[in-house]
């Protein structure tokens, strides 16, 4: 159980869990269509053993039960993403009934359980006919992502109280067009920055054309690292402030403020699509909210081998996660005391908060873990912050991307072959402090 109790938090705080479609769904049936991580998980090497979310946790048949469990432990909001390519199979045109209809069941069967559907609108899942258009290195993908939040308005926006844009564009952007982690796998410098550079003006392009449709309560999901250098010399000093320019400023700034840090834009130069500058305004659209989904922290140590971004974060001494993330709740309280005092005020959500552990229903360190950060949120509310709701990531064990299989983050265990789910200790603990504050 956890010490800490329900109404530190306030009357109106949100708690919830957060999940991904193509992490649970599976369902590749009905009508959906390919998305980049079918290929990239297809293709020999990118993922543990060869994983991919073809079955994943069968939410697609299986979801009322899942619904069951977020109700028996007490969440007010369930935060889930819309599948892209479920809804529109070849990322334009022609709209896919069935998938429309699942999602139908699965919002009604939301509030028919007193949930609140936080509704997530890209988390990764590309449609393959528009990657190979260029994807998010082709500056149309603003219109297309536009388009297709306006379909999603048009469905389901009057049962959604709250939609987020795009999930950790961070990971969209750097990780998976610099680093090759994700898909599409690229490793090259000027597709990153065209990246970077166009998921943000998708994601203003979507919130226009989104309130043009009436829709309410719109945000966008950041990825956050409290970025330290691995010691006191000035050069890790500098690669560490590189390293936040890269991680955190370009989208807090961006969004936040509509300009982009100036030393990352120098770095970056002539990779950035000519023009960016003029498109700045759409890029910080106003938002109502904005979500952090948060880990751990990164020690970062000059790095003279990568010219390009010469920065390279280094292991750290604290205990880590079965993923080997350090565990450091300290950060979560300085990132959203620091988004607080930096940046405008705005109603901030943590999105995203957990742990890989050790497969098993008793896991006393997750237990800790969210202890230990559900009271840095109320540290960061004593000082200040405006912090209306959490979310734990994630409702169940699932497709952990490149990890496939092997990393679980749930609070309920899912036997893979099976398909049985367990209510882990972790989930005992939010279910205590949810039904008896």
């Amino acid at each position: 159980m956890f010490s800490v109790s329900r109404n530190q938090f306030g009357p109106d705080f949100t708690f919830g869990a957060a999940t991904a479609a193509y992490q649970i769904e599976g369902g590749q049936t009905d009508g959906r269509g390919p998305a980049i991580w079918d290929s990239f998980a297809a293709t020999p090497g990118n993922t543990d053993k060869g994983d991919s979310g073809v079955m994943a946790c069968d939410h697609y048949n299986r979801w009322p039960e899942d619904l069951d469990l977020m109700r028996d432990a007490g969440f007010d909001a369930y935060r889930f993403s819309f599948a892209w390519p479920r809804l529109i199979p070849a990322g334009t045109g022609t709209v896919n009934d069935k998938g429309v209809d699942f999602y139908d069941r699965l919002i009604d069967g939301m509030l028919e359980r007193g949930l609140k559907p936080y509704a997530t609108l890209y988390h990764w899942d590309l449609p393959s006919p528009l990657q190979d258009k260029g994807g998010w290195m082709n500056r149309d993908i603003a219109g297309w992502f536009a388009d297709y939040a306006v379909l999603v308005q048009q469905k389901f926006g009057d049962r959604l109280d709250a939609m987020a844009t795009i999930n950790e564009p961070w990971c969209v952007a750097f990780l998976s067009h610099f680093i090759g982690a994700h898909a599409p796998g690229y490793r090259d410098i000027r597709a990153t920055a065209r990246a970077m550079h166009h998921v943000l003006l998708a994601h203003g392009t979507a919130v226009n054309a989104l309130r043009a449709e009436g829709a309410k309560n719109l945000g966008i999901v950041l990825n956050l690292q409290k970025s330290e250098p691995a010691t006191d010399s000035p050069a890790d000093k500098a690669a560490t402030h590189l390293f936040d320019g890269i991680f955190n400023r370009w989208y807090l700034d961006g969004v936040l403020k509509g300009e982009y840090p100036a030393d990352i834009v120098k770095r970056l130069g002539d990779h950035l699509p000519d023009g960016f500058a003029d498109d700045m305004a759409v890029v910080g659209t106003p938002i109502d909210w904005l979500g952090i989904n948060y880990y751990t922290r990164s020690l970062i140590a000059d790095d003279p081998a990568t010219p390009a971004f010469p920065a390279k974060p280094v292991e750290g001494p604290l205990e880590k996660t079965d993923i080997g993330w350090e565990i450091y709740p300290q950060g979560l309280t300085d990132l959203l005391v620091r988004v607080s005092d930096d940046y405008k005020k705005l109603p901030i959500f943590v999105t995203e908060n957990g742990m890989a552990e050790v497969e098993g229903i008793d896991d006393p360190r997750r237990v800790n873990y969210y202890e230990a950060h559900l009271k840095a949120v109320l540290e960061a509310q004593r000082q200040g912050a405006d912090v209306r709701g959490y979310f734990a990531w994630s409702l169940l064990d699932n497709f952990e991307w490149a990890e496939g299989y092997a990393k679980r983050f749930g609070l309920v265990h899912v036997d893979y072959e099976t398909q049985k789910r367990s209510p882990k200790a972790s989930y005992r603990a939010f279910q205590g402090l949810l039904h008896n504050s």
